[in-house]
């Protein structure tokens, strides 16, 4: 599996604004909104399952990495969009620093497999400093898109 199988290169953002965890996942679900990956009248429940997700551990790796994710009938395919927090923000990460790397991954509530696979996929892209240091440089969406497109020729 590839990231680019499942991130729509329209659901990516080199600018998030939130200063707050709440707002870049409200952001993130706004990136597959705008990209017809899912549907508006789906965000809230999304989000309250996100939030669920997140009161039960955060998804702030570390690294300076956040992959909030979940599950959802109002899904239906393995999702995912992309940002860059450039001040970055409090994920409650498990080495207290900020994130400033997020994938938002969302899947049919159905399927346990592309899931995990996907999760495991983003944490490999996302392993390699430079890698990181690169998409938090990256100045448009476009060069993000590179860098992953290049990475997944990698691995």
């Amino acid at each position: 599996m590839q990231t680019m199988d499942f991130l729509n290169p329209k659901a990516i953002s080199a600018d998030l604004q939130s200063t707050d965890k709440k707002g870049i996942i409200k952001e993130l679900l706004d990136l597959l909104i705008k990209s017809g990956d899912i549907e508006s009248k789906g965000k809230n429940a999304i989000l309250d399952i996100i939030m669920e997700r997140e009161s039960l551990g955060s998804t702030g790796i570390g690294l300076g990495i956040g992959i909030p994710h979940g599950k959802s009938d109002h899904v239906k395919k393995l999702v995912a969009s992309f940002g860059i927090s450039k001040n970055g923000i409090d994920f409650d990460s498990l080495d207290a620093e900020p994130a400033h790397i997020f994938f938002l991954l969302l899947a049919p509530q159905d399927t346990a497999g592309p899931h995990l696979k996907a999760l495991a996929r983003i944490s490999r892209l996302l392993k390699e400093k430079f890698v990181r240091e690169s998409l938090k440089k990256a100045a448009e969406a476009k060069d993000i898109l590179s860098i992953i497109k290049e990475e997944d020729q990698k691995k």
